[in-house]
């Protein structure tokens, strides 16, 4: 048999590092940099860790090695510097950032500073921000956000708010939010979500609801909500789904009718 010959592997190619660039995609240079004190203490180093090149992970490596410099570029106009900047720089210095044009910086800012001084994000044009604001706020503070325009937004904060908050979003446009309002809303508004639109928000209700309530979805057009009420609902008021349309349902009263001691 003739051996077939085969071409060998190509060897491996040395990985090559990206060209540094500043942020006006001009080569980098240590020969101007103000910072050699940094290189000769082995804090930066050429195309890997500098402030001065247009790549975030270079950036945030300088800024990780040395912090006390951070102060010095929050003014920067590439905003990529501002906002690791931000990641590292005096708290007593970000509040000058809150008003910053670019939106990455503003969310930055939002993840640093405490939680009273970002309540004026809540109305932050962007959404990113807002979302940042969400998963630090608490309590009340949370209220305009589950009011928010963007779906993303108030899906967050239903996620977060008390139970006693999600009266806000009971009647949202989405169902998911009204869902999320159905599973985790105070039991004693949990009757007033038993005529959603949405079956599946009904079917939450339905598996919350106190069993001696559940008479008020016995006649619910979705035969996944009466399922629910026949499995969940007290004996004495069984007879109401008797003599349902469906024949599944009739099933569920028979055996528990059976199982459960009744006539």
């Amino acid at each position: 048999m003739t051996e077939t010959c085969q071409e060998p592997d190509p060897a491996p190619q040395p990985v090559v590092e990206d060209e540094a660039l500043d942020w006006l995609g001009n080569p980098v240079s240590c020969k101007d940099c103000p910072h050699e004190e940094n290189r000769a203490a082995g804090l930066c180093e050429f195309g890997r860790t500098c402030v001065n090149d247009r790549r975030g992970k270079r950036i945030d490596r300088f800024f990780a090695a040395d912090p006390s410099q951070a102060d010095r570029y929050l003014g920067h106009p590439y905003f990529e510097v501002r906002v690791l900047a931000a990641k590292y720089a005096s708290l007593f210095r970000l509040p000058s950032l809150m008003n910053d044009p670019e939106p990455d910086v503003r969310a930055m800012v939002a993840l640093r500073l405490p939680k009273p001084r970002i309540r004026a994000f809540v109305k932050d044009p962007d959404r990113r921000v807002r979302m940042t604001v969400v998963r630090r706020l608490d309590g009340e503070d949370l209220v305009p956000l589950l009011l928010d325009a963007d779906y993303g937004v108030r899906m967050a904060a239903a996620r977060r708010a008390p139970p006693a908050l999600l009266i806000r979003v009971m009647h949202d446009e989405d169902a998911e939010i009204r869902r999320e309002a159905a599973r985790r809303i105070v039991d004693t508004l949990v009757a007033a979500m038993a005529g959603d639109d949405d079956p599946t928000v009904r079917a939450i209700v339905a598996e919350r609801l106190a069993p001696e309530r559940l008479r008020l979805m016995v006649h619910d057009p979705d035969v996944r909500v009466r399922f629910t009420v026949a499995e969940r609902i007290p004996l004495a008021d069984l007879d109401l789904l008797a003599e349902d349309a469906e024949e599944i349902i009739r099933e569920v009263v028979a055996e528990r009718w059976k199982t459960e001691g009744g006539v």
